[in-house]
């Protein structure tokens, strides 16, 4: 496959349908570049049309404030043919309650939603309306386009951003209802492996691990990797890895970049330890957070330290 660079970039699947957050996610990462936004009802449709080359590459949800790891993109990202993040993107999340026009707030019974959305507005409901019942559906967006064709609907009123309600035509019950004011949603940008984003000075980079053998302290020894190296985790989740009961990989975003020293040494000392590495990418950080190396640990460093051993060795 034909390595890419961002600006090569020129169909991108979603999670659709329009007026997601992931569009919205994908609308700030293209800025000006002018791409095809191809929306997708569920992640892995997403990332299925980057596998089979449908698209070149796919923005999707990895990680929420409130909930944590988007499972669907985690287990995703975790099989199937090997794909790589080469960018993230940061967006605020405000949701509304919408409706058709002249449905009251007194008479909604039932509230369609994304999961991870209802995790952020349970607080609002409970005290709005604390006999609705919670409809899952795929997107938020996808919540309120069903709810405006009327075809079978089985809710009410739906949870989404403002942008989705406008889209269709709802009208709006209330606004600004997260429980926390402050939730943001991350985005992956993922495409095929292919092309390695340079070393910005802040970067991120994001593995799935596999253990030998299910044993006491074995999650210990991984963990040693990070800490001996000064390497920094800022997300760890484990999810089933489907073959038994019980058995679990590990997937970790951590601080810097594989071309970094101390993030290659920690590398490779995971691939001796684990049954298996799955490498997910380095790309840069979306806050721009640059990463500080702890004395002992910096390229320059490792450096040092390689080039004594080499002259002991001569």
């Amino acid at each position: 496959m034909t390595p890419r660079t961002p600006d090569e970039l020129s169909r991108i699947a979603y999670l659709g349908p329009r007026g997601t957050f992931c569009q919205m996610a994908l609308v700030a990462w293209a800025g000006d570049r002018v791409v095809e936004q191809v929306p997708h009802p569920s992640v892995p449709a997403a990332l299925g049309a980057l596998r089979t080359g449908q698209a070149d590459a796919a923005m999707v949800p990895i990680e929420n404030s409130v909930e944590g790891g988007v499972s669907a993109t985690l287990d995703a990202l975790a099989s199937g043919d090997p794909l790589v993040i080469i960018g993230e993107v940061l967006v605020p999340i405000t949701f509304v309650l919408c409706a058709p026009e002249g449905m009251p707030l007194s008479r909604v019974r039932a509230v369609g939603t994304h999961s991870h959305a209802w995790a952020q507005v349970r607080g609002w409901m409970a005290a709005h309306l604390p006999e609705a019942t919670y409809v899952p559906t795929l997107s938020t967006a996808g919540a309120a386009e069903d709810l405006a064709g009327g075809a079978g609907t089985v809710y009410d009123a739906a949870v989404c951003a403002p942008v989705a309600a406008a889209n269709v035509g709802l009208a709006v019950l209330a606004h600004d209802i997260g429980d926390t004011r402050t939730a943001v949603t991350r985005f992956a940008l993922v495409t095929r492996p292919g092309t390695l984003p340079e070393p910005t000075g802040a970067d991120k980079t994001t593995v799935v691990l596999y253990q030998k053998t299910d044993r006491a302290g074995g999650l210990v020894e991984l963990l040693e990797q990070f800490a001996v190296r000064g390497v920094n985790m800022t997300r760890l989740e484990s999810r089933p890895t489907g073959e038994a009961m019980g058995s679990y990989c590990f997937s970790i975003d951590f601080e810097g970049h594989v071309r970094d020293a101390r993030v290659g040494e920690t590398l490779m000392s995971l691939k001796r330890v684990c049954a298996d590495v799955r490498y997910l990418g380095s790309y840069p950080r979306a806050d721009g957070v640059a990463t500080h190396a702890r004395p002992g640990t910096s390229d320059l460093d490792f450096a040092h330290a390689q080039a004594w051993l080499d002259r002991l060795r001569a």
